[in-house]
C-alpha cells in the first residue's frame, strides 16, 4: 500500500484497508496526570486480517514509544513515521500494542485542554470528527471499520470523566488520581468516540426507553457556568426528542445518554454515541433572542436524531456524509414542529437554513449533494450548504414526492436492516422504493448527482374581469448547471380579508421540465398574491409576478401565514443578491415591515440581511449604513416592539452605530441615561456588544475594556473583550490584534473568531489597508503551519469583504493566478472572491 504524504488518507487506501481487515474491538488507556502538555496514550486493538497481509494503522502522536504485534517487539523509528505506523506480515487473527506521548489540542482536534479563567480548573474533551481520533489513540481511521470501544481514563480524583459507556465509580490509584474504567462499547465508528474530564458539574436524569429499558441521562457544563444551565428544560426537551425518534425508529441504540457542553467547541454540536458535545452558546447567562433559544432545541434534537441514523447506521466513506446531516437537519426540524413549543420550526428553516443552502448552491464551489471525497483533504470542505441544508431541503421534498408515511416507513426498514453496519445511497433509496413503490433512479440523479438551484417563476394571463385564463409555472437553471428537476410544489393565492392577506386556495401540482400549465387554476379569480412553493415543499427559488411583488413590498406584514411571510422575505432577498431588483429597494422595504415580524428567527435572518445589503450591496455604503441606523433606532425606540423584537433592533444598531448622534444614543444606553420602552436590560452580553460598538467608534478605549474584563472575567468575557479590544481605531491595537491570530501557536479558535470579528470592524478603512497584501502573502504559510481548524478561521475569517471594492477583487484574482496551494484553502478564497464580485454587481445594478 502506497503512503500518501502528510496526515491525509485517502478513499482508495480505506477501501483496500476495509478488504484486509476485520477490527473486534479497542482498549484504550488515557493517563491525563502527566502534565499540561502531553497525556500518556496506550492502545491495544484486536482484529482479523487476510494472512500474510501488510497494512498501517493511524496515530499522530508527539513520541512513539513502543509497538508490539502479536508479541514482537517493533522499533517504533523504524515503523513509524509521525502519522502511520506500518504493519507487516498479519496473522489471521491479530493484536496490536501501541504506547505513545500524545499532546492536547488547542484547536479542538483530538483532545482539547481549557483552563478556566474564573478557577483555573482544566477541562478536556475530544473532538474526533472526522479523522481526529489518531490523535488520541492508535486506530484504524475510516467509518467502516466499526469496532466496540473501551476506554480506562486516569485523572485527577477530584475531576468527572465521561465517554460512551457507562462506568462504575472511579477507583483511587497513585496520589491524587483515580481511574475509571468504562463498559465496552456497541461497534461504532472512531470518529463517534468521546473522553471529557475535568470538574464537570451534572444534572441527572432518567427516562424508560419504548423496549422497558432504563436510559440514564446527564448534563454536564464547567463548574462556574453550571449555575446557568436550564437543566430542567433540556431534559424535558430530551425527553420529548426520545419519545418522538423512539416511535419512529425505534428503540434507543445505546445504554445512556449524556450532553456536555464543551468550552471552545467551535460548532454546535457532535453527535458522539450516547456522549453528545455540544457549544457552551447554548448556556445562556444573559437574555437571548427567542430565535436562539429555538435553534438551541433544534440543534439538541439534531444530536439526539443522530443516534440512529449516524451513529446506528453510518455511511461507508464521507461521500455521503449528507446522509447522516440531512437527515439530522430534516429530522431535528420535524420533531421541533410535532414535539415540542416551538411549532414553526418549518418558518424557521425557510428563512435561515435554506437561505444557507440557497447561497452555497450558488457560488462555484458549489457540488452535488452526493459529493466527490477521494481523500481526507476532500472532507475538509465537505460540511457545508449543500451537505446540510440543501440535504435537509431535498429530503423535504422527497417527503412531499412519496409521502410523509412512505418515508418513514423507508427509514425505519432501513434502521433495522443495516443496524450496526456502514451504508452508501442506495441502500437508503432501495428501502424507500421498497415502502413507497416508487422508482426513485431518475428523481436521485437530478437531486442527488448534480449541482445548482433552479429558479421558478409564474405565467398569468388574465380576462378582462380579472379571471385567471392561463397559468404555467417556467423552471430555469444557470448555464453552468443546466438540469431541471421535477418539483413536488404548492401554489397559495392569496386575497384580503379583514386587513390581512389570506390564503383562499392552494393547489398543488408536479413541476417538471421548462414549463409546467396549472390547469386548476384557470377561471379562479387573480389573486392579490400568488405565492410559488407555498408550504415551502421545494428547494428552489421563486420569484413573484409584477402584481405580487408590489403587493409584498407594501404589505409584506399583512400576509397573515408566518411561513408564506418567509418565502416572501426569502424571495426579495434573493432577486437582491442577484440584482434583479436594486438594493435600495431592500433596504425600504426591509425596516417597513420588521417591526410587525411576529417571528423571531425571521426576523433575525432579515436583520442579518438588513446589514449585509447595507454594507455589501448598496452603491454607497456609507450612505446605506446610517440611513438602517436611523431605520433601526426608530424601530426600537417605537412602542409596541416587544423585548424579544427590541433585543433583536439594540443588537443590530449595535453593529452599524458609527455617526455621531447614533453613538451618543449607544452611550446613553450603557450607562443608563436611557432606558427603552419594554426593554431590553442591559445585561452582561448587551454591555459587551454597546461597549465594543462604542470601542470602534472611537468613544471608548482599551482602558475601558480592561476595566469591563475585570468585572467579567469568565471564559466568555476573555472571547468579548479580545473582540472589543481588537476593535480599537488605532494603528497599534490592529497590529497587536493581527500578531495575536497569525503569529501566537497557543490561541484557541473561538478567541481568534471574536478577535477578527473585532479586527474587521472599523469606521477608517484606511486602518485595514496595510493588511490586504499581508493578508495575501501569509494564508499559504499559516496553512503549511498552523492546525486545519486555525488556519482555515485565518483564511476565512480574515478575509477583508471591509474593504469590498475593485481592488480586493483583482487582489484575490492575482492570488488565484499564481498561488500553488491545497485544495481546502483555494475553495475558500473562489468562494470569497465570488462574494466580492456579486457585491460589486449588486453595487452596480443599485446605482
Amino acid at each position: 500500500m502506497t503512503a500518501v504524504p502528510g496526515e491525509n488518507l485517502t478513499r482508495a487506501e480505506t477501501v483496500e484497508r476495509a478488504g484486509l481487515l476485520t477490527v473486534h474491538g479497542y482498549d484504550v488507556a488515557l493517563d491525563l496526570t502527566t502534565g499540561p502538555e502531553t497525556f500518556r496514550s496506550e492502545t491495544t486493538v484486536r482484529f482479523a486480517a487476510a494472512e500474510g497481509a501488510s497494512t498501517f494503522i493511524d496515530a499522530i502522536v508527539r513520541t512513539l514509544r513502543s509497538v508490539v504485534l502479536n508479541g514482537a517487539e517493533l522499533d517504533p523509528a523504524e515503523v513509524g513515521d509521525g502519522t502511520r505506523i506500518r504493519l507487516d506480515g498479519l496473522a489471521a487473527e491479530n493484536e496490536l500494542r501501541v504506547v505513545a506521548e500524545a499532546a492536547y489540542s488547542r484547536s479542538c482536534e483530538g483532545l482539547h485542554r481549557f483552563v478556566d479563567p474564573v478557577d483555573d480548573e482544566v477541562y478536556l474533551f475530544t473532538q474526533f470528527e472526522a479523522a481526529e481520533a489518531r490523535r488520541v489513540f492508535a486506530v484504524f481511521e475510516q467509518p467502516d471499520l466499526k469496532a466496540s470501544f473501551r476506554f480506562t481514563v486516569t485523572a485527577p480524583a477530584h475531576w468527572t470523566v465521561i465517554s460512551n459507556a457507562p462506568a462504575p465509580g472511579p477507583v483511587p490509584t497513585h496520589e491524587g488520581a483515580s481511574t475509571w474504567s468504562f463498559a465496552p462499547t456497541a461497534r461504532i465508528s472512531s470518529y463517534l468516540t468521546e473522553v471529557a474530564a475535568g470538574p464537570y458539574e451534572a444534572a441527572r436524569a432518567e427516562l424508560t426507553s419504548r423496549d422497558g429499558r432504563v436510559i440514564p441521562l446527564g448534563l454536564f457544563a464547567r463548574r462556574s457556568l453550571f449555575g446557568h444551565v436550564d437543566a430542567g428544560y433540556l431534559v424535558e426537551k430530551t425527553r420529548q426528542g426520545f419519545a418522538y425518534f423512539e416511535e419512529r425508529f425505534g428503540p434507543y441504540p445505546f445504554e445512556k445518554y449524556d450532553q456536555i457542553f464543551a468550552p471552545e467547541f467551535p460548532a454546535s454540536g457532535m453527535e458522539n454515541a450516547g456522549a453528545v458535545v455540544l457549544s457552551e452558546s447554548f448556556v445562556f447567562r444573559a437574555r437571548v433572542p427567542e430565535v436562539t433559544r429555538e435553534r438551541r432545541v433544534k440543534v439538541l434534537l439534531h444530536e439526539l436524531s443522530h443516534m440512529w441514523f449516524g451513529d446506528l447506521v453510518t455511511m461507508r466513506w464521507w461521500n455521503d456524509l449528507w446522509l447522516k446531516e440531512s437527515f439530522a437537519e430534516w429530522a431535528s426540524s420535524m420533531a421541533c414542529a410535532e414535539a415540542t413549543e416551538w411549532d414553526n420550526a418549518w418558518t424557521s428553516y425557510a428563512t435561515a437554513a435554506k437561505a444557507w443552502a440557497y447561497q452555497q448552491d450558488q457560488l462555484p464551489s458549489t457540488h452535488p449533494i452526493v459529493a466527490d471525497i477521494g481523500d481526507l483533504e476532500d472532507v475538509k470542505t465537505a460540511f457545508d450548504g449543500i451537505t446540510y441544508a440543501k440535504g435537509a431541503s431535498v429530503l423535504k421534498q422527497l417527503v412531499a414526492w412519496v409521502g410523509l408515511e412512505a418515508f418513514l416507513a423507508g427509514v425505519s426498514r432501513y434502521l433495522e436492516r443495516h443496524a450496526g453496519g456502514n451504508t452508501e445511497l442506495p441502500d437508503l433509496l432501495s428501502a424507500l422504493e421498497e415502502a413507497s413503490g416508487r422508482d426513485l433512479g431518475d428523481w436521485a440523479r437530478l437531486w442527488l448527482s448534480t449541482a445548482g438551484v433552479n429558479t421558478l417563476r409564474t405565467e398569468l394571463e388574465t380576462a378582462a374581469d380579472g379571471t385567471i385564463t392561463s397559468c404555467a409555472v417556467v423552471q430555469s437553471a444557470p448555464p453552468e448547471h443546466p438540469a431541471l428537476r421535477p418539483h413536488r410544489l404548492a401554489i397559495g393565492l392569496y386575497a384580503w380579508r379583514e386587513g390581512a392577506l389570506v390564503r383562499r386556495h392552494r393547489v398543488e401540482l408536479d413541476v417538471t421540465g421548462e414549463r409546467t400549465d396549472v390547469a386548476e387554476l384557470r377561471g379562479l379569480p387573480r389573486p392579490d398574491l400568488l405565492l410559488l412553493n407555498d408550504d415551502d415543499l421545494a428547494y428552489a427559488k421563486i420569484r413573484l409576478d409584477d402584481r405580487s411583488s408590489a403587493v409584498a413590498a407594501q404589505s409584506l406584514s399583512a400576509i397573515e401565514d408566518p411561513l408564506a411571510r418567509a418565502l416572501v422575505w426569502g424571495a426579495l432577498w434573493d432577486a437582491t443578491r442577484d440584482g434583479e431588483i436594486p438594493a435600495r429597494d431592500f433596504l425600504r422595504i426591509a425596516p417597513a415591515h420588521l417591526a410587525a415580524e411576529s417571528e423571531s428567527a425571521t426576523a433575525s435572518t432579515v436583520l442579518e440581511q438588513l446589514l449585509h445589503t447595507a454594507h455589501l450591496y448598496a452603491r454607497d455604503p456609507a450612505k446605506a449604513l446610517r440611513d438602517t441606523a436611523d431605520a433601526l433606532w426608530d424601530l426600537a425606540v417605537t412602542p409596541g416592539a416587544g423585548q424579544d423584537r427590541r433585543l433583536q433592533l439594540v443588537t443590530a444598531f449595535a453593529q452599524v452605530a458609527e455617526h455621531s448622534s447614533h453613538v451618543d444614543d449607544l452611550a446613553a444606553l450603557l450607562d443608563g441615561r436611557l432606558r427603552l420602552l419594554d426593554g431590553p436590560v442591559i445585561d452582561v452580553e448587551l454591555e459587551w456588544e454597546l461597549l465594543t460598538a462604542l470601542v470602534a467608534a472611537g468613544r471608548a478605549d482599551a482602558d475601558a475594556v480592561r476595566a469591563r474584563l475585570r468585572e467579567d472575567s469568565t471564559a466568555t468575557g476573555r472571547q468579548r473583550a479580545a473582540r472589543a479590544l481588537a476593535a480599537v481605531p488605532t494603528p497599534q491595537a490592529k497590529a497587536t490584534a493581527w500578531a495575536s491570530m497569525v503569529e501566537d501557536p497557543a490561541i484557541s479558535g473561538v478567541i481568534l473568531r471574536e478577535t477578527a470579528r473585532g479586527f474587521l470592524r472599523t469606521v477608517e478603512p484606511g486602518l485595514l489597508e496595510p493588511y490586504v497584501p499581508r493578508y495575501f502573502e501569509l494564508i499559504e504559510q499559516v496553512w503549511a503551519t498552523r492546525s486545519f481548524g486555525i488556519a482555515r478561521r485565518v483564511a476565512a475569517d480574515l478575509y477583508p469583504f471591509a474593504l469590498t471594492g475593485r481592488s480586493l477583487l483583482e487582489a484575490t484574482d492575482a492570488w488565484l493566478a499564481t498561488a500553488d496551494a491545497p485544495a481546502a484553502l483555494r475553495r475558500i478564497l473562489v468562494e470569497n472572491r465570488a462574494a466580492v464580485a456579486r457585491a460589486l454587481a449588486a453595487r452596480t445594478r443599485d446605482g
